[in-house]
């Protein structure tokens, strides 16, 4: 997959536009819905001997939106890419969103973005798809202004499971009520964090339960306080591990967010690494304990739960 910022960088060896299907969207969190629109236009672009483009925002637009808004996105822009690449897309235009831009009416939108690229044949749109300022624009306006320019436009139905409309919103829901086996059915595949590994204060290892302290962007969701069963993976190996997010309530009070991975047979000095924690299951919520030797049986309880969880 090719990475551009705009669709006439998209060219053949002789420096010509080819033809192209597009979809536009944010696609935060890539999920079940977005998997089935997406494979299904990969088959109709094979089919119809175009190249499959998507177009999408970076930062995502509630960024600029609404800049106050923290803890939101299901995954990170470089995630969003891997995950769109392994579903065949072959050009990804990333837009600059930028206040002004979310100021363009619709039709300015299309014309300066999307109309700028003579290879456009087929337009695919998903079941709610709204776009230019305040979302003015529809499937009416977008047939409306692709028709006179030879544009096919296919509109793409909603996906449901179990009769329930799945969205980047419903998967942030479950997220934040801690329902991550729920949220990974949505998602089409378990919820993944991605952070690097920064110093705390060694408890865990003075107590027996070594943890790796994960430091994310303040921009990707976490999922509710509580204790987790999870994977976690190092450099292309995948190890079992349990996951307390939260805030240390036993050692003392504050506001302050740890995610904290205990990997398990792994005692390897991974300071400033990358990780990426898989959630699989949530144990129990997180709560104070009354002394310590509490907290370590509790510990000891969760490993050994987790374990049985990830073997089964």
């Amino acid at each position: 997959m090719k990475i551009t910022t705009s669709l006439p960088e998209i060219k053949n060896e002789k420096g010509h536009a080819i033809p192209i299907g597009l979809t536009i969207g944010n696609f935060d969190g890539v999920h079940a819905g977005h998997r089935q629109l997406l494979e299904k236009i990969r088959v109709e672009c094979e089919k119809n001997d175009l190249s499959f483009v998507v177009v999408t925002f970076i930062p995502h637009p509630q960024k600029i939106l609404q800049p106050e808004k923290e803890r939101f996105l299901l995954n990170s822009y470089e995630k969003r890419r891997d995950l769109l690449a392994e579903l065949g897309v072959n050009y990804l235009v990333e837009l600059k969103f930028t206040r002004d831009f979310s100021t363009l009416p619709p039709e300015t939108f299309m014309k300066n973005h999307l109309f700028n690229y003579e290879g456009l044949r087929n337009f695919y749109l998903g079941y709610d798809f709204a776009f230019g300022a305040n979302k003015q624009g529809g499937h009416d306006l977008a047939t409306e202004i692709c028709k006179p320019r030879g544009v096919k436009v296919e509109i793409q139905p909603k996906f449901e499971l179990s009769g329930e409309v799945v969205s980047s919103t419903s998967v942030r829901e479950l997220l934040l009520q801690g329902k991550v086996d729920h949220a990974a059915k949505y998602l089409g595949r378990t919820f993944h964090l991605e952070g690097v590994v920064i110093k705390g204060e060694g408890r865990g290892k003075k107590i027996g339960f070594p943890t790796a302290n994960i430091q994310v962007s303040p921009d990707l969701i976490v999922p509710q306080n509580g204790v987790y069963v999870t994977r976690t993976r190092y450099q292309n190996m995948t190890y079992q591990s349990v996951t307390n997010i939260g805030h240390n309530p036993t050692f003392k009070e504050g506001h302050q967010l740890h995610i904290e991975t205990n990997i398990f047979d792994f005692d390897t000095d991974i300071y400033g690494e990358k990780l990426e924690i898989e959630f699989i299951r949530k144990l129990r919520d997180e709560r104070k304990f009354p002394t310590v030797n509490d907290l370590i049986d509790q510990i000891r309880s969760d490993v050994e739960t987790s374990r049985q969880v990830l073997k089964a």
